[in-house]
């Protein structure tokens, strides 16, 4: 466990979930922040998660090719898919199935909050060329803050689980 490498993943998986909520965009950047500082901790073997670079290389191009046929067919946006490739740098390739999986439940509970909330009839979700929900003018359901969020929470799980030792 090193501080500062947990330090540097919470405050940008923050960041992250902080920018997606607010206006459901993050910044190329941020992104690229991200990236630089995961693959940097992994070099230096400080890393939140003890995941070499080539594990760190690895996670972020299987977290690329695994969100990036949902961008292309349109029902996930860019920094969704770039986010999950900058966890899977940070995580490495055996946190992403957990981490997509709780996102997904994470979404999807949102969604449904937002069904009963908006009264938003179920006719409405198959309609094409708009979002199916809109809250307060922006698209629903920030993905990559749902991305993020279980990341932080199981790094910090970890950290309990070594403090306990």
């Amino acid at each position: 466990m090193n501080l500062l490498s947990d330090f540097l993943f919470a405050v940008w998986g923050a960041v992250v979930a902080v920018c997606d909520c607010r206006s459901r965009r993050v910044s190329n950047a941020l992104v690229v922040a991200g990236l630089v500082a995961a693959l940097a901790c992994a070099v230096l073997d400080h890393g939140p998660f003890n995941i070499s670079i080539t594990q760190a290389a690895l996670g972020a191009l299987v977290g690329l090719c695994a969100l990036l046929p949902f961008f292309a067919l349109g029902v996930m946006g860019a920094a969704d898919v770039k986010v999950f490739a900058v966890l899977g740098a940070w995580c490495g390739m055996h946190a992403l199935l957990g981490l997509w999986i709780a996102a997904s439940l994470m979404a999807a509970c949102h969604a449904v909050w937002l069904l009963i909330t908006t009264r938003t009839g179920l006719a409405a979700i198959g309609r094409v060329g708009e979002p199916t929900f809109e809250l307060g003018g922006k698209r629903a359901t920030p993905y990559a803050a749902c991305l993020t969020v279980p990341a932080i929470a199981w790094m910090g799980l970890q950290a309990l689980a070594v403090s306990v030792k």
